[in-house]
C-alpha cells in the first residue's frame, strides 16, 4: 500500500472528528465551494465562490472565523442591485460590491446578525465578503480593479 493511501486512512478519522463538532451545513458548504484567487492592488485573496442560489443564500452564515486574506465571492447571473444582510452570521464583515468590469462600486461594513440591508450603488455582478476592515486596512477603495473574477461558471 503506498504512503498516500496510508496517510489518507489516518487523516480521515481526524477530519471526521473535527467535522462532527461543526454544524453539518457549515462542513458541507466549506467542502463543496470552489476557491479562486483574486488580485486587488498588490493583494491576493483566496475566495470561496458562491455562484448558485443555495450557496449565495447560505453565504458565510454560522462561520466563526475566516483565515487571513480569505473571503467569499458571490457571483450573480446578471448585474443588479443585489443586497446583503447578516442574518445568522457571527462574523463582522466588509463587503465590496463589484461591477461586471471588475471595478469596486462601493464597500460597506456589516455587523454580526444584523438584518440591515447593504446594497450596491450601481448594478453589481459580484460581491466580495472579507473580514471587517480588510479593505480599509489595505487602503482599497471604490474604483479599484479586481482581477481573477470568473467570467462564466456554467
Amino acid at each position: 500500500m503506498n504512503k498516500f493511501y496510508r496517510l489518507k486512512g489516518l487523516l480521515a478519522p481526524v477530519f471526521l472528528s473535527i467535522a462532527s463538532l461543526l454544524p453539518s451545513s457549515v462542513v458541507a458548504q466549506a467542502m463543496l465551494l470552489p476557491v479562486t484567487e483574486l488580485k486587488i492592488s498588490q493583494y491576493a485573496v483566496q475566495a470561496e465562490v458562491a455562484a448558485t442560489d443555495a450557496s449565495r443564500s447560505f453565504g458565510l452564515m454560522h462561520r466563526q472565523s475566516l483565515l487571513p486574506n480569505h473571503g467569499m465571492l458571490f457571483v450573480f447571473d446578471s448585474p443588479a442591485g443585489h443586497c446583503f444582510w447578516m442574518k445568522n452570521t457571527p462574523l463582522p464583515l466588509s463587503i465590496a460590491f463589484i461591477a461586471p468590469d471588475g471595478r469596486i462600486l462601493n464597500i460597506a461594513d456589516m455587523q454580526p446578525y444584523s438584518e440591515q440591508s447593504h446594497c450596491p450603488t450601481a448594478a453589481a455582478l459580484y460581491a466580495l465578503e472579507m473580514q471587517q476592515g480588510w479593505f480599509r486596512d489595505r487602503k482599497i477603495q471604490a474604483g479599484e480593479q479586481i482581477t481573477g473574477l470568473p467570467k462564466r461558471l456554467n
